[in-house]
């Protein structure tokens, strides 16, 4: 069987959650919403895990990794440790520098084709299933992507960022990184920049299918953004969405969107908590799910 990694992004601080949802229980069982990614990823034919982490949360996903049979599990941190001599990181500079970022970190440990994704979100089964099928058989210089509608995508609790697509002959010609896209009470959806945007429109929720060669073009693309970052910028993140809407500029990457039946749903918002939480429920309920997802 070739070997195929999915790649968890976990490292992130959560700052509009008010604390680390990456390793917040919000299943029946106390299960955090990676563990159904891995489960959904296992069955789907991935083979092995890395994890894109902060030191202090090893331990609890190690914990959880003990009862995951007969798959490859590695652990990588994203860190300032990474980041090239050249930029002098701000005293001040606390978070990590992106998605980008994050994924570069692990480029030492994945050389097989590879999906990415958020911890902190649920895509479902079916979006793990299509990206497998794509994932093996990607030829030098393809990428994949599965996208989502934006209408099942937004917050009622606060505004979101979403990587807005558009595509031509099932092929992503473009993404645009939109920030604070919102939803009103009448279900309206905008953003200050665009106004009003299509709940039609497909968006990027991080899960990206890549090949190990695009860690060369990467590392070019994220130290060219280093080099940009205005002095005493503190802030200033690379994105997936950002960075491959650049290469497809470029003509340097080409990326098949996939289609599925799968629902996300995530937590953005510590009042997103209770909604996420009675839809793991339910799935749990119709059998989806077992009680445990790892015995």
């Amino acid at each position: 069987m070739k070997k195929t990694t999915l790649l968890l992004m976990a490292a992130g601080l959560g700052s509009r959650y008010g604390g680390n949802k990456q390793v917040d229980g919000i299943g029946p069982h106390g299960e955090i919403l990676m563990q159904y990614s891995i489960y959904d990823a296992i069955r789907a034919g991935f083979n092995k895990l890395v994890f894109v982490i902060k030191p202090e949360h090893r331990e609890i996903v190690e914990r959880f990794c003990k009862d995951i049979k007969g798959v490859e599990i590695c652990f990588v941190y994203q860190d300032f440790s990474s980041i090239p001599d050249f930029y002098s990181i701000p005293a001040e500079r606390v978070k990590p520098f992106g998605t980008v970022h994050a994924v570069l970190c692990a480029a030492e440990a994945v050389k097989e084709p590879f999906a990415v994704i958020n911890a902190d979100d649920f895509y479902g089964e079916d979006a793990f299933r299509v990206m497998h099928e794509k994932l093996v058989s990607l030829e030098e210089g393809e990428a994949t992507m599965v996208a989502y509608y934006l209408k099942n995508t937004v917050s009622r609790n606060g505004a979101v960022t979403r990587g807005v697509c558009d595509i031509t002959a099932g092929k992503l010609t473009k993404v645009t990184e939109t920030y604070s896209i919102t939803v009103d009470e009448a279900g309206v959806i905008s953003d200050a920049d665009s106004g009003v945007l299509d709940g039609e429109c497909l968006v990027s929720m991080n899960m990206w299918g890549f090949r190990p060669e695009i860690f060369g073009g990467m590392k070019d693309s994220f130290h060219a953004f280093l080099r940009s970052i205005e002095k005493g910028n503190i802030k200033a993140e690379y994105a997936l969405p950002t960075m491959v809407d650049r290469m497809i500029g470029e003509g340097s990457l080409g990326v098949s969107v996939l289609s599925t039946n799968a629902v996300w749903f995530g937590v953005t918002y510590q009042e997103d908590r209770p909604s996420v939480a009675a839809e793991l429920l339910k799935l749990h309920e119709s059998g989806q799910y077992p009680e445990k997802l790892f015995e």
